[in-house]
């Protein structure tokens, strides 16, 4: 199974684990002379089997990801730097705030232009895409 596998594989686990939790919150209790569709004893028992796959499904993943972690790390916090740049308020010139009472245009000065920000942005979203190809080939080549 190759790490890309593993990972749908993981999603599932856990869309099953979410499902059996859902069915012992609505079936746990019902009322007397009604009929008990699951068993929540036995959807447990379930909850834990597959709870213990996916932790070993985890592990193995992990242990297969440990080559690559820098770049995992380095996407997810380019991602939010990129969200971060893009509400970033790089307003210059007269601005009317809508959020105040007064109708008084202010003068804003930005450090960081728009174009400035929009490159910072454009660069990190090219490396982004990079880090991706990369960690797409090892999901799809790795195997655990």
């Amino acid at each position: 199974m190759t790490v890309k596998q593993a990972l749908k594989q993981k999603n599932l686990l856990v869309k099953k684990i979410n499902e059996d939790i859902r069915k012992v919150h609505t079936y746990n209790s019902v009322d007397e002379g009604n009929t008990r569709p699951y068993s929540t004893k036995e959807l447990l028992n379930k909850i834990m089997e597959t709870t213990k796959e996916l932790v070993d499904l985890k592990t193995k993943i992990h242990l297969a990801n440990a080559p690559v972690y820098h770049k995992i790390f380095e996407l997810s916090e380019l991602k939010n730097t990129v969200t971060f740049l893009k509400g970033l308020d790089c307003s210059e010139g007269k601005v009317v705030d809508r959020y105040t009472r007064s109708q008084e245009p202010t003068i804003k000065v930005a450090e960081l232009s728009v174009i400035e920000r929009d490159n910072l942005v454009e660069g990190f979203e090219n490396r982004i895409e990079l880090l991706q190809e990369e960690l797409d080939t090892h999901n799809a080549t790795t195997h655990i």
